[in-house]
């Protein structure tokens, strides 16, 4: 499991700089399908990381406003703020927290429940999803999209014995 999140966070993070080097105006432009262009589908996918965790910690959620994190600068800073939270709940995973269950109410009264691996599955798949989208973005604008590849990127570490 926390090898899938440090994988998306590096992905994120090969994001953020690829963005350096694109106008804002092209970040903040409407795309076809998602949720809306570049940067608003990188903050989306924060929120909803840190949503769902604060779920599992049975902490409140509430629901950030792109608006006023409407820059590069912005999302990274909301996305650090998040991450401590999201980061050390990932970290602290274990496999005897699989079958934990939420009870997710909503506000006409229906009730889901899920487990909690399911949970973070989602939030994983959620991310990769969104990432597919911004690079078909990317090819859109003329650029070449941040590699998806898991490996060479050294989140699995080779035993001594296979160096």
């Amino acid at each position: 499991m926390q090898a899938l999140f440090q994988y998306n966070w590096l992905i994120r993070e090969d994001w953020y700089q690829w963005c350096e080097d694109v106008a804002e105006e092209e970040l903040l432009l409407a795309r076809t399908g998602g949720v809306g262009g570049i940067l608003h589908t990188l903050f989306h996918i924060i929120d909803v990381e840190w949503s769902w965790i604060r779920l599992l910690q049975g902490k409140p959620d509430f629901q950030e406003s792109f608006e006023e994190h409407n820059s590069l600068q912005k999302v990274r800073g909301l996305d650090a703020k998040f991450r401590v939270e999201v980061e050390e709940f990932v970290r602290n995973w274990d496999v005897g927290m699989e079958s934990n269950l939420l009870h997710d109410s909503f506000p006409d009264g229906r009730t889901e429940i899920f487990t909690w691996g399911e949970v973070m599955r989602h939030v994983i798949a959620h991310e990769i999803h969104h990432i597919g989208q911004i690079s078909v973005w990317a090819r859109e604008i003329g650029k070449k999209p941040i590699s998806a590849n898991f490996i060479r990127r050294g989140i699995i570490p080779l035993p001594e014995q296979n160096k």
